[in-house]
């Protein structure tokens, strides 16, 4: 079958609150974010396995506040001191400079900080100190990975937003399948997507098959990658150059 030439669309994801799905996995991290006053040191971190929602919690708090989040990895020193609350997404990938004076910024300015990571503070190889000390000192909340009816949800929904019919065999199909995860979810069907663009027609049983296999395929050698020679300093790293 010839396929068609699938132009790479970006997709944008829908991060209101409207389209978060509530379950006992994230409750406590819910409640958390409707306590912010109660909040230690004004900071709250939210951690959990990729595609659990952190982000889409990030967006929900920081459209109430009036601002926009900052990803991690992006943080530079020169940043001015903030005047508003910050929310930061991938924190476990920030250089730990500019991570460090941000947050003691906010603090001194008594700004509320909401922070994203895959894993706590306890468990980052931090060089500063100071910093491992603010972090830890942080009240940490942990979204738990995905009950079924949550990943059940999670998959419709997903199939809705990119506005592609899939019957209910062929997503049952995949949620027994695939491996059982938010983020193994969202990358099928993004694959699904692009090759029913391709392909010009509809999510069928074969193709959903097919893209359950390539989630069990070796993968090919490749050249380690080596964080040393990253241009990007990561968590970690003292050196930071450059503004935000």
């Amino acid at each position: 079958m010839i396929r068609q030439l699938a132009l790479p669309f970006p997709h944008a994801p829908d991060f209101s609150g409207t389209n978060f799905l509530r379950s006992p996995s994230n409750e406590e991290a819910l409640i958390w974010l409707a306590r912010e006053a109660e909040w230690p040191m004004r900071r709250l971190m939210v951690w959990g396995e990729a595609g659990s929602g952190k982000t889409h919690l990030l967006h929900i708090w920081a459209a109430r506040q009036n601002v926009s989040v900052l990803a991690g990895p992006q943080l530079r020193l020169g940043h001015a001191p903030p005047d508003q609350p910050l929310a930061i997404d991938d924190a476990d990938l920030a250089a730990e400079r500019p991570l460090f004076h941000l947050l003691n910024a906010a603090a001194e300015a008594g700004l509320p900080v909401l922070l994203a990571a895959r894993t706590p503070p306890a468990r980052w190889n931090i060089a500063l100190p100071d910093l491992a000390s603010r972090l830890r000192a942080s009240l940490a909340v942990r979204i738990r990975p995905a009950e079924e009816e949550l990943l059940r949800s999670l998959l419709a929904a997903l199939f809705i937003d990119r506005q592609l019919p899939v019957s209910e065999h062929v997503q049952e199909m995949l949620l027994r399948q695939l491996p059982r995860s938010p983020a193994a979810l969202r990358e099928a069907v993004a694959r699904l997507d692009r090759l029913t663009l391709a392909a010009g027609g509809k999510v069928t049983r074969a193709l959903a098959a097919e893209v359950v296999a390539e989630f069990y395929e070796p993968e090919e050698s490749e050249t380690p990658f080596d964080e040393d020679s990253a241009s990007e300093p990561r968590l970690g790293s003292l050196d930071a150059p450059g503004l935000l």
